[in-house]
């Protein structure tokens, strides 16, 4: 597939890619299998186009179609994703310190960024008796609302919190309600200036989150790790010690991966978890 071309193809001035991407976004995780119908009515499509664009995408493995014809997101996606020093290979990185949190909490650890208006949950563990927590791997849960959300937020650019604003702020559980202006940034304000947030009942009323900024090279703000535990007999201070060890590990990580070293790339050794020898082989067959 030429994507030059992809790009110059036009209809009623939308680009030929981005009615591709409408078509992939069409796929999530509790959709994961659409035929060409639903296809075309979740990209807002006319069925012969929904139609080729997948006959397209196919041909390139990003999408995949299953015995009874029924169409996936194909495997290529994620080969190309854990190319990336974004998502997955955080989530290479970050496993070992979330699963640390996890068995010192005993509830819910997970790590998420931003995704549009949206905070996407990366990975996550979770203990099989944890509080409610309606988060899960690949799903999103709206900025604000969320504990992660709000220190990603409040630690990124002033502009995606205007975007928030712009779009209308969620309301949380009752009695909570919804914030105002005012109130939202004030509470970025404070998560700011304390390095972390906590959320009690904003989004189930049983359950509190918890949740430190992760940081990347050059001191910007690469994730969220946080906590779900019960507002009821959970103490914030020992979990915030916990979560910010943890993140101070995950950004060592993420510096010793992506910075070079000695005017030299990264490798492989830091972004692969992998067996000593494994990693020595691997290397061998780069040289």
């Amino acid at each position: 597939m030429e994507y030059g071309h992809l790009m110059a193809r036009r209809s009623n001035g939308e680009s030929a890619l981005r009615r591709h991407l409408r078509v992939l976004g069409a796929f999530d995780t509790r959709h994961p299998f659409l035929t060409l119908r639903e296809v075309a009515t979740r990209a807002s499509l006319p069925v012969s186009t929904a139609h080729r664009l997948l006959r397209e995408l196919e041909q390139e493995g990003l999408v995949e179609r299953a015995e009874d014809r029924a169409y996936r997101l194909g495997v290529r996606l994620y080969e190309f994703a854990s190319r990336t020093p974004g998502a997955l290979g955080l989530r290479e990185l970050a496993r070992p310190h979330l699963s640390r949190v996890q068995a010192t909490i005993r509830q819910h650890a997970q790590i998420g960024v931003v995704s549009g208006l949206d905070i996407l949950t990366i990975d996550k563990l979770s203990a099989r008796d944890a509080i409610i927590n309606g988060s899960y791997i690949g799903g999103r849960v709206p900025l604000a609302i969320s504990c992660g959300g709000l220190v990603l937020l409040a630690n990124g650019p002033s502009s995606k919190v205007d975007e928030v604003i712009a779009a209308g702020l969620p309301a949380r559980t009752e009695p909570l309600g919804r914030q105002s202006v005012t109130e939202f940034r004030r509470t970025l304000r404070r998560v700011k200036l304390e390095g972390f947030a906590v959320t009690d009942g904003w989004i189930h009323a049983e359950s509190r989150g918890v949740a430190v900024p992760v940081w990347g090279p050059h001191r910007t703000v690469y994730a969220a790790l946080s906590v779900v535990v019960p507002v009821e007999d959970s103490s914030v201070p020992p979990i915030v010690e916990t979560l910010m060890a943890a993140s101070a590990r995950i950004t060592r990580a993420l510096e010793e991966a992506y910075l070079p070293h000695d005017g030299h790339g990264v490798g492989l050794r830091p972004l692969v978890a992998t067996s000593s020898r494994s990693l020595e082989y691997l290397e061998s067959l780069e040289g």
